[in-house]
């Protein structure tokens, strides 16, 4: 513990000179994100979609995990998961969420907050057809978030409804589909040398977009 204790407080790097300003960057923060996402593609950075959700249970625990962006459009953002999970209940109880991108090697975030609602059957059977067959069946096959004996029960399921869907289309789970979250403020993020980093904020008010700088 005392390596990694002296590493942590030893490592310093510091940030690029890319500047990030408000008089500059789009009234709409939703063509800043695509133009940002453009360029992580073009970094050829892994898996630029993986997004950090934060939700909170009845009892105000915050709890965080990595999913992935499906889609996205002026209505907000789509994510895919069982709703039974643990992030399913929170959502339940608390529509509030917040989502994190983080692109270290642009050194770039973006943070969003809002309200997380189901999407309608129609769109998460069409996202759920998509998906690879072994997908499918481990959608059936795992009770998300739920306590398992074993990694081997969990395999005697996947051949079970492998099975069970054999020459057939496998159908959505009632349990599974996705969220969309409807943000209600975007912050953009820039890492910028001696940690005076650039920090453009959209906020919605009456229907529209204010944008603001904060201090880093």
């Amino acid at each position: 513990m005392d390596v990694l204790r002296s590493y942590i407080n030893s490592i310093r790097r510091d940030f690029a000179n890319r500047p990030l300003d408000e008089n500059s960057v789009p009234e709409n923060p939703y063509q800043l994100f695509e133009q940002w996402f453009e360029d992580a593609v073009g970094s050829e950075i892994l898996d630029p979609y993986a997004m950090m959700i934060s939700t909170a249970d009845e009892h105000q625990q915050p709890s965080s995990r990595v999913v992935y962006m499906r889609d996205i459009s002026e209505s907000g953002i789509i994510f895919y998961t069982n709703y039974l999970s643990h992030k399913g209940h929170d959502l339940s109880v608390n529509h509030k969420i917040s989502a994190l991108f983080f692109w270290v090697e642009l050194e770039r975030q973006i943070r969003i907050e809002g309200i997380a609602e189901p999407v309608s059957p129609e769109i998460s059977d069409a996202y759920f057809a998509s998906r690879p067959r072994e997908s499918q069946i481990g959608a059936w096959a795992s009770a998300q978030s739920s306590e398992i004996e074993s990694r081997e029960e969990l395999e005697r399921l996947v051949l079970e409804y492998t099975e069970k869907f054999k020459d057939q289309e496998v159908p959505r789970p009632p349990h599974w589909g996705g969220y969309l979250i409807r943000p209600e403020k975007f912050e953009f993020w820039q890492g910028r040398p001696s940690r005076l980093h650039d920090r453009i904020t959209f906020k919605r008010d009456a229907g529209t977009w204010q944008r603001k700088r904060l201090a880093p």
